[in-house]
């Protein structure tokens, strides 16, 4: 009997560990930052890897194996008592099939994040309320990263947990900070959820799905098939400049996937519109223009 019983506790465990859906690896980085108290930062990174790795974001079965590989680092560059100034960075990969390659998704900055936070403080969310800056600002992109990520592996399928990330952004509003307003010109993080979500801006998740599915997952298998179809996807990108110049998802795709892009188009045989490819990167990407070069 006793057997018995602890055969099915670790089956529940399994269980419950093969629903949580992120593996994110924390770092708070506190160098520009004097003062002899340094243990809080320790415990904060503690709490956070814990709160993000073990927080079952979503209603779907993960194996350990398919958890969503990220990290996220955190720079101090002030603190005043329990008040802390930083930098945020984000940043997420994805498998691709047939190969040991991981493609990078996102690689997002957040310059504008500050917080509050007393050492053991518990990290609880609740979605229903804005209770923190630093919980609604990490929750908000676990559910930024988790949406992306499954819309590179079928045609919106990251809806769900994009609207999460919504709520998260609407309830933060009533804090009254900037980075969760719709400031005209400001690239915060109203402005990328709502371009996400935004029905007139579709295909720049579309453009996800047919660049790793079609792309990135045929290379093992079909190169040349593969390389054209990454081509056809990133030239699709046009439309969004053509709606909107300067718009902010075209840094965000790009933030990712230029060096990427330079790697696979400056070696092998071209590809069919190689030519209007440089063209419509130097048009709609010009800050990476000494990138672009490279394969020309």
């Amino acid at each position: 009997m006793r057997k018995l019983i602890f055969l099915f506790a670790l089956f529940l465990m399994s269980v419950h560990i093969n629903s949580q859906e992120l593996n994110c690896l924390v770092n708070v980085n506190y160098e520009q930052i004097g003062g002899s108290n340094r243990q809080v930062f320790t415990t904060l990174q503690n709490s956070l890897t814990e709160f993000i790795n073990q927080t079952e974001w979503t209603n779907r079965t993960v194996k350990s194996e398919e958890r969503v590989d990220c990290a996220m680092t955190i720079i101090i560059t002030a603190r005043e008592n329990n008040t802390f100034t930083a930098t945020l960075q984000v940043q997420s990969t994805r498998p691709v099939f047939g190969s040991t390659y991981t493609s990078p998704v996102l690689n997002l900055k957040d310059n504008d994040f500050s917080f509050k936070y007393n050492e053991f403080d518990p990290l609880i969310y609740n979605k229903n309320s804005f209770d923190s800056n630093l919980i609604s600002t990490i929750v908000f992109y676990v559910y930024t990263i988790l949406g992306v990520d499954a819309d590179t592996f079928s045609k919106f399928g990251g809806e769900t947990e994009l609207k999460e990330a919504q709520n998260v952004m609407l309830q933060a509003q009533q804090s009254g900070l900037s980075s969760w307003q719709n400031v005209v010109g400001k690239q915060n993080r109203f402005l990328l959820i709502d371009n996400l979500l935004s029905s007139k801006l579709k295909v720049f998740r579309n453009t996800l799905y047919d660049y790793h599915i079609k792309g990135l997952d045929n290379f093992a298998s079909n190169k040349e098939f593969g390389k054209q179809a990454l081509e056809d996807s990133v030239l699709k990108i046009q439309n969004i400049f053509n709606k909107t110049v300067g718009n902010y998802l075209i840094r965000v795709f790009f933030d990712a996937k230029a060096d990427e892009v330079v790697s696979i188009y400056s070696d092998g045989p071209k590809t069919s519109n190689a030519s209007r490819l440089t063209a419509a990167l130097r048009k709609i990407s010009p800050n990476n223009n000494s990138k672009w070069r490279k394969i020309e």
